[in-house]
């Protein structure tokens, strides 16, 4: 029905969004932080990309880089205020700060073009692959660059939910009262995991970008937030590879109901309401339990 360079390009942005789930999942599974602005670090990061890759910067280090650090330095004035509260006045607020970046995105237009965006974003190109003749403007190339920073997220997110780090947010996470008397700074623990997060989703916005070609303020919209939480409920949270399974899930749902059915959105919303009535845990969960 479909070609494979179409089914390529889908588990590309799948994986490039098992990312950003992962992301959050660290987020609300292990500091217990549900934030729906996080949307707004991940269409940072991929404005980032995209000004630097338009203005010749080709190589897809700095690219990842800059998206990273452009998310995690925009995440340090948001946490500072928004964890001061707990919660759903810190969703609230983490909502109320991700509108206002988007609504920056739409409004500047000199910056970032406005509604429009920014288009005609480059694919980069990393030293020695080219010697080998291969392009990462080619799909194939550029899913495995998306499988291989896949893999590294979940590998340095695993490895720091399983250090003191990751324990010690898990433990704020359950008893923020009993942690603080015993003399852990929770808002240091969850202020670090905050700014982590947001570096993580803006490397996931960076990839997004350079896998379309563009990046426009519906990047930094609030259902794209909401999309992600569905991954990370759908998946199974506290456990890293659900939101990867979620997140392929949810962007195969999304590519069949659409397809077949003009308000996919309502089948959707019921599925995610079944997931979370009977499957609380999970794909993870069902996977534990069969």
């Amino acid at each position: 029905m479909w070609a494979p360079r179409f089914w390529i390009y889908i588990a590309t942005q799948a994986l490039i969004f098992a990312i950003f789930a992962m992301s959050l999942d660290f987020l609300l599974g292990y500091a217990g932080l549900p934030s729906f602005g996080h949307a707004a670090f991940y269409g940072v990061g991929a404005y980032a990309c995209a000004l630097l890759a338009l203005r010749q910067v080709d190589g897809l280090i700095p690219l990842l880089v800059v998206g990273g650090v452009a998310a995690a330095l925009i995440a340090v004035p948001i946490g500072a205020l928004s964890l001061r509260t707990t919660g759903i006045y810190f969703l609230m607020l983490t909502l109320a700060f991700g509108q206002m970046l988007w609504g920056l995105a739409v409004n500047w237009t000199s910056l970032t073009r406005g509604t429009d965006g920014l288009i005609g974003i480059p694919r980069p190109t990393l030293a020695g692959l080219e010697a080998l003749n291969i392009s990462l403007y080619e799909r194939g190339p550029f899913f495995f660059l998306c499988l291989v920073v896949a893999i590294l997220t979940f590998l340095f997110l695993e490895m720091l939910a399983r250090s003191p780090f990751g324990k010690t947010l898990e433990g704020i996470r359950d008893n923020e009262r009993r942690m603080r008397a015993l003399g852990y700074p929770s808002f240091r623990y969850r202020f670090a995991a905050f700014v982590i997060a947001s570096g993580i989703a803006g490397i996931a916005g960076s990839l997004a970008a350079m896998s379309n070609g563009y990046a426009t303020p519906d990047l930094l919209y609030w259902t794209v937030s909401g999309l992600a939480l569905v991954a990370v409920v759908v998946g199974g949270a506290r456990s890293l590879i659900g939101p990867v399974l979620g997140a392929f899930a949810v962007l195969f749902a999304q590519l069949g109901l659409s397809t077949y059915v003009d308000r996919w959105e309502l089948i959707l919303g019921a599925l995610f309401i079944a997931f979370v009535l009977f499957v609380p845990r999970g794909l993870v969960g069902l996977g534990r339990r069969a």
